[in-house]
């Protein structure tokens, strides 16, 4: 039986998906809450492609820049971008807690909660100096790099792997082919698994909805208005703008990519709309090289939505716990918030072990507080998730056109027709 026209649209199923998940989860929570594993195995399937997706499009692109000169530009322009987007995203949280004030009048003793369930966040977020970081990054041995599917060690292999290529053309040429090949292959593979998202966006919504249930939010709503508003200001006063300094509206980009951020919006999770992402931002006319090489680093080094979550819940615990910051105290927390919202996995769960790592070095905030903020998380994870991919897909696009590796027609013409157009994009199952 062939569906209805609206019904083949992915979005339109994965809305549904949620709908259901969120009805199940209201009337039947003790079902709703079971249904978990469904959502994370939806998650776990696309997880097991991004390291050999990413692991092929970064060689691919490497290969295509051919320039160490033109690579290490790139990445440096990228980072320097990732900073000033993270220290905007911190500032405007900052802003954005002292003037809603969302923790206000709460006069919470630290004393009275229960911080037993703040050990597992405590054990994930023992603070690491760079030497260890940097360290992490290499991989015990080359398919080791693939073992736990993490974006830097792959990252890593790829950029040596691609500029030994380049070193060997002629021998590397038919390796490179077997690579273009193999990624045509992955990328169809993310296309029919894909087709179960709307089940995936289901399991979620009837967890979050069962397990959490809407009360949750009781007392503690006016933190999640304070940190969705922030969001919203993020996209409204940094990126929107930049966008058009850029000669393209922040809104047709977001509508072109509503599939992507409808998944992100029912997983919490930035992680299953990676390898679609890579296709997508091609198919703007993206230099693959620069999408192979910026957007794969901005999962890890431009995380904004989690930013904006670390200044405004920590100055939340502070206002709730009736402790007063200094302007020192404040510029010391900024300062450590660079490094802990870095290296964060877009997954649901990691704003709150990149909040226990920031107030662990912060003495001045009690970290029993977080304990506030575990009912809600969930709540907010998504507004986390929805920024970063928003944020990320943005600075691929200001990078390519830095590096004159844009075709600016075709983005205009891409993102046009996406108002008109509903169809997935040429590129969901290709990577361009």
């Amino acid at each position: 039986m062939t569906l209805p026209w609206p019904l083949r649209l992915l979005y339109v199923q994965v809305l549904l998906g949620m709908l259901l998940g969120m009805t199940l989860g209201h009337f039947w929570p003790q079902t709703g809450a079971m249904l978990k594993p469904v959502s994370d195995a939806f998650i776990g399937l696309v997880r097991m492609m991004i390291a050999p997706i990413v692991f092929c499009t970064i060689v691919s692109g490497v290969t295509s820049l051919a320039s160490g000169t033109t690579i290490g530009r790139t990445i440096l322009k990228a980072l320097a971008l990732f900073y000033v987007l993270t220290a905007l995203a911190l500032v405007l949280g900052l802003a954005t807690a002292y003037t809603m004030h969302p923790g206000a009048g709460m006069h919470v003793d630290v004393r009275h909660l229960d911080t037993s369930i703040l050990s597992q966040y405590v054990r994930r977020s023992q603070p690491h100096g760079l030497v260890e970081f940097a360290l992490g990054i290499i991989p015990e041995t080359m398919l080791g790099a693939f073992e736990k599917g993490e974006v830097l060690p792959v990252l890593l292999l790829a950029l040596v792997f691609g500029f030994a290529l380049n070193a060997q053309p002629r021998a590397g040429k038919p390796v490179l082919t077997f690579v273009d090949a193999l990624a045509q292959v992955l990328f169809r593979i993310l296309a029919l698994i894909m087709r179960l998202a709307p089940i995936g966006a289901f399991g979620a919504m009837a967890f979050t909805v069962g397990r959490f249930g809407i009360r949750s939010v009781g007392s503690l709503g006016m933190l999640m208005v304070s940190f969705y508003v922030a969001c919203l200001l993020f996209l409204a006063l940094v990126l929107a703008p930049l966008a058009r300094l850029h000669g393209f509206a922040l809104w047709r980009l977001l509508r072109y990519l509503r599939e992507e951020l409808l998944i992100v919006l029912a997983t919490s999770s930035t992680e299953p709309v990676l390898p679609r992402l890579i296709g997508k931002l091609e198919a703007l006319g993206c230099d693959k090289g620069i999408v192979g090489l910026v957007l794969p680093a901005g999962y890890s080094f431009n995380l904004d939505g989690t930013a904006i979550y670390l200044t405004l819940a920590s100055v939340f615990i502070a206002q709730a716990c009736d402790v007063p910051l200094s302007g020192p105290q404040i510029a010391t927390m900024l300062a450590v918030m660079l490094l802990t919202s870095k290296g964060a996995a877009g997954v649901s769960g990691s704003g709150l072990v990149a909040l226990v790592a920031t107030l662990l070095v912060i003495p001045d905030l009690p970290v029993a507080g977080v304990a506030l903020l575990v009912g809600i998380d969930r709540f907010m994870s998504e507004a986390r998730a929805l920024t970063s991919v928003i944020s990320n897909a943005c600075a691929v696009i200001f990078v390519s056109m830095w590096e004159g590796a844009c075709d600016r027609t075709r983005l205009a013409t891409v993102l046009r027709a996406a108002e008109t157009r509903n169809t997935d994009a040429p590129a969901t199952d290709t990577p361009g």
